[in-house]
């Protein structure tokens, strides 16, 4: 049995946007990683390059949490201190394998029978499944983007 195209193809723009995160990380320095950027904003996740990278991570066990409650209902809330660059690019690769493990045997399951699920988000949203990893990849981007933008200010 084939895994769902449409699945498989929204994981590897997942990863693919991923990828793109980490090599921009992958040129930070650690003081640059820790730094304050943005000290105008009252978003406590946009503050610095590692409070951002926090968040991205932090979200993306979010969205593979919603994934898993449909086989599942095991729920991982991601706490843990990430004060390094290297630290950032392990823990975006350990959330991707958790989102892949997420789906179980939903990997094998049609469009039409992913259309039947719906996911109220905590942020008052609901997404299908197609939606919620459109809204996963779009996340990294903007905050891939967000970090660009704060390397060119220095």
């Amino acid at each position: 049995m084939n895994k769902n195209k449409m699945l498989v193809a929204l994981m590897d723009e997942y990863k693919r946007a991923s990828k793109d995160y980490i090599k921009v990380l992958s040129d930070i320095s650690e003081e640059d990683f820790l730094i304050a950027r943005d000290y105008k904003t009252e978003d406590s996740d946009c503050k610095s390059i590692q409070t951002v990278i926090f968040h991205i991570i932090q979200s993306g066990y979010t969205y593979a949490n919603y994934i898993q409650s449909l086989s599942n209902d095991t729920w991982l809330e991601y706490k843990f201190l990430i004060n390094t660059t290297k630290t950032a690019i392990q823990e975006i690769k350990k959330m991707l394998e958790y989102t892949e493990d997420s789906f179980h045997d939903n990997w094998y399951k049609t469009n039409k029978e992913l259309e039947k699920h719906s996911f109220k988000t905590r942020w008052n949203v609901t997404y299908d499944l197609e939606q919620l990893l459109e809204h996963a990849i779009v996340h990294i981007l903007r905050h891939r983007r967000q970090v660009e933008n704060f390397l060119k200010k220095d």
